[in-house]
């Protein structure tokens, strides 16, 4: 069978004249600094660097926007990393939900590399081959008929905005450039919801902490209850709502699948509004449920999907799938992106989506969701602290009646990194899509052991 033309390997480059020697000799000399560097790094159990330096030079150096676990994460393989000091972890966080592949695949490894020995970056002044290819596969693989490409998953969520206000400007009759005229241009969301942190999808985001430090933010936000018909109708207005933006699965919110009468009945509500259904995939889409698409659950098509976290791997990327009548609204100029969609990321993108897109691959994502799930019950079978063990696929959440972070600590202290999620009440566990039975297993006692350790005499 022909290769596709991401799969391609680069054609092998003509005879070049001999370089000038002491051109030669600088690229020598840089390919055995970066030897040496990876030999010293891990040479034996001696760290190559002081994890405390660079802890105290982040500090000085970087804006304090986050709050990172006390370990410098070297290298990984697999579900696996390793820090400075030579410690082994099993990764169940995966970048939050980014590394599907893993750390280190060969076969990403072996695409990010073909493409970047041809071609990084052009810009969208130009047409290029891999953005072609992984439009194509999107496309021809979802409910949809165009893709937007752009860097993270919070901008895929401003594009989504940005063409659900202007579908319904158009849909109203008015000239969408016309600043006097007026259309609907209300958009739902729900509690719980996380939808980004830039200045449109930060107005959608449910968490208060999040938006006060930023006030005003974007206008024309209404919010309604997740999994509640009734409160959605209540705020989904024929002439005032241009948009409904749902989770079907929620990741940050605390591990909430949506129902499937939830999912079919707002798909109505938005058709009788004259709305559009937007899903949020971010998370869940790209074969972290178990199904190629979050939305394949309930059998519910939106009008537009957002995507991002595991598309490229760990590469920073975001896309927007939606259908015609939406794409037929926008013109060149109305939204656009200097880094989106290049090649070096849309090859090595190409390559993710092949593996993922397997009916084999996709059933045992599910098969070892239902074991981590069924291990980690067992693990604390009787602890009266577990509220609930929930997710889809291998989108998984751990609720407890007390705050996770002396969990998660826990658990770190013994080799297993996890996350929080909802009110800081939630482990989340959002592994590599190819992490191994034996892997889930050893998280399910590790956890368990973690949890009774920290409830013991409580």
């Amino acid at each position: 069978m022909q290769k596709s033309l991401c799969q391609q390997r680069p054609v092998a480059a003509r005879p070049v004249r001999a370089a000038r020697p002491n051109r030669s000799r600088n690229v020598s000399v840089k390919n055995v600094v970066a030897t040496d560097f990876m030999k010293k790094l891990f040479k034996g159990s001696e760290p190559a660097v002081s994890a405390k330096q660079v802890m105290e030079d982040e500090s000085k150096y970087i804006l304090q926007t986050y709050g990172r676990a006390p370990i410098v994460v070297a290298r990984g393989s697999g579900a696996r990393m390793w820090d400075v000091d030579g410690k082994e972890y099993l990764d169940m966080a995966a970048g939050i939900a980014v590394n599907a592949l893993g750390h280190s695949d060969a076969r990403w490894f072996q695409a990010l590399s073909e493409q970047a020995q041809k071609l990084a970056h052009t810009s969208n002044l130009y047409h290029t081959v891999p953005q072609v290819e992984l439009a194509k596969r999107l496309v021809q693989n979802s409910f949809a008929d165009k893709a937007f490409f752009c860097n993270s998953g919070t901008e895929a969520n401003e594009g989504a905005i940005k063409f659900a206000r202007k579908w319904a400007r158009v849909r109203a009759g008015i000239d969408p450039y016309d600043g006097n005229a007026t259309a609907p241009y209300e958009i739902v969301s729900f509690t719980s919801c996380f939808h980004g942190r830039t200045m449109g999808a930060l107005a959608l985001t449910y968490k208060e902490g999040y938006k006060t430090p930023f006030l005003p933010v974007m206008p024309g936000h209404r919010l309604a209850t997740y999994n509640d018909l009734e409160s959605a109708r209540k705020v989904i207005e024929k002439g005032k709502t241009c948009a409904v933006f749902v989770e079907p699965v929620q990741g940050e919110g605390g591990i909430y699948p949506a129902s499937v009468e939830f999912l079919q009945g707002l798909r109505k509500l938005c058709d009788e509004a004259g709305a559009l259904l937007v899903f949020d995939e971010v998370q869940c889409g790209l074969g972290r449920t178990g199904n190629l698409w979050g939305y394949q659950i309930a059998g519910v098509e939106p009008d537009i999907m957002t995507l991002a976290k595991p598309l490229a791997g760990g590469l920073p990327i975001g896309a927007a799938l939606m259908k015609q009548h939406v794409a037929d609204v926008m013109k060149p100029g109305d939204h656009g992106s200097t880094f989106a969609g290049n090649p070096l990321v849309c090859h090595t993108a190409c390559t993710v989506f092949d593996i993922i897109n397997q009916p084999a691959f996709l059933d045992s994502v599910k098969a070892k969701g239902e074991r981590l799930r069924a291990g980690i019950r067992n693990a604390t079978a009787g602890n009266k602290h577990v509220v609930d063990v929930r997710g889809t696929g291998l989108l998984v959440g751990v609720e407890m009646d007390m705050m996770v972070g002396p969990v998660v600590e826990a658990a770190r202290d013994l080799g297993v990194l996890v996350i929080t999620a909802g009110k800081g009440d939630i482990i989340r566990m959002v592994p590599p899509l190819v992490v191994t039975d034996e892997e889930v297993d050893k998280c399910a006692e590790v956890l368990g052991k973690a949890i009774a350790k920290v409830t013991e005499g409580k």
